[in-house]
């Protein structure tokens, strides 16, 4: 999962032309977090999934690298 989830969410990330600080004030969590889920050194809890699919209007399963 890491692999694929860190990739995704540094493409989302860039696609909506936002920074690292910028994403994790939207979904209330620390700019460290966002830096080490995209740097695969941590996975984000459930919760934090279904933010982030909401804020990016994408599925978990498209987050994780489950579908396309």
């Amino acid at each position: 999962m890491a692999t694929l989830f860190k990739e995704n969410l540094k493409i989302l990330r860039q696609e909506k032309g936002i920074g690292q600080v910028e994403l994790a004030k939207k979904i209330g969590v620390s700019k460290g977090i966002i830096s080490l889920w995209e740097n695969g050194l941590r996975e984000p809890n459930m919760s934090s999934l279904i933010l982030l699919s909401k804020f990016f209007g994408v599925s978990i399963d498209y987050l994780v690298g489950l579908s396309d």
